[in-house]
């Protein structure tokens, strides 16, 4: 399996706070049967979290690849960012302050869980016309899609992906949100099942319980599209 959602960087966000954190996490992630893992630290959110890429975050992930190496933990970790669209957004895009993926085409997004259809559409919009495809994380979470699923079908055909929490399918953040996490996976509109893991004690990077669920409730191809074969092409950077 592939995690395209963790914050796994140490000591930049509400993930993991410093490097044997960020260790552990690898373990678990390993142990559980991942083999490459995406950081995604948070991004460009107003007054929280700023996290434009510079060479801060190189060095961190190359300090922690080296660790991983040195203790021999069988994971890969790659590059990116989960990016909040804030009203303004394009101007970090242009000037270089986003990265994608793998520096892929694909890009982790997030809004405000309180936003509207008309807002998040045009935010999306706006980014789709600039060549990238935004990847909605946890869209499950935000309350117009909880009220109202069949919104995530208009995201889809604005040119998004859709990336579900695994905490979500499996009840960790209440009924509400696993109803609508399951709803979407039952009509077959994820792209991907991600854990948005933010430490090795809740939230963690364990994603053999939500493939077994799937694999069970739904079809176990389907568990390997969501976990295994879209993730893979985010990271050669293929058409999905």
């Amino acid at each position: 399996m592939f995690d395209i959602h963790s914050h796994i960087l140490y000591g930049v966000d509400d993930g993991a706070g410093n490097l044997s954190d960020s260790v552990e996490m690898a373990q678990l992630a390993a142990e559980s049967g991942t083999k490459g893992l995406i950081a995604t630290p948070h991004c460009n959110i107003p007054g929280v979290f700023d996290n434009y890429w510079t060479a801060e975050f190189l060095e961190k992930l190359s300090v922690l690849r080296q660790e991983l190496k040195k203790r021999n933990i069988p994971i890969e970790i790659y590059s990116g960012q989960e990016v909040f669209l804030s009203k303004k957004f394009e101007t970090h895009l242009k000037n270089g302050e986003f990265i994608t993926l793998n520096n892929s085409r694909y890009m982790l997004v997030e809004l405000d869980f309180r936003t509207d259809e008309a807002s998040m559409m045009s935010r999306l919009q706006r980014l789709t016309d600039c060549g990238y495809v935004p990847v909605v994380a946890h869209p499950e979470r935000y309350g117009l899609v909880i009220e109202n699923p069949g919104i995530i079908t208009a995201i889809k055909s604005s040119g998004c992906l859709v990336q579900v929490n695994a905490g979500s399918v499996l009840g960790d953040f209440g009924p509400y949100i696993k109803r609508t996490a399951q709803t979407i996976l039952r009509n077959g509109l994820a792209d991907f099942v991600a854990s948005d893991a933010h430490s090795q004690y809740s939230r963690t990077p364990n994603l053999s319980d939500v493939h077994e669920y799937i694999s069970e409730n739904i079809s176990y191809d389907y568990a390997e599209t969501l976990l295994q074969k879209n993730p893979e092409k985010v990271l050669k950077n293929e058409e999905i």
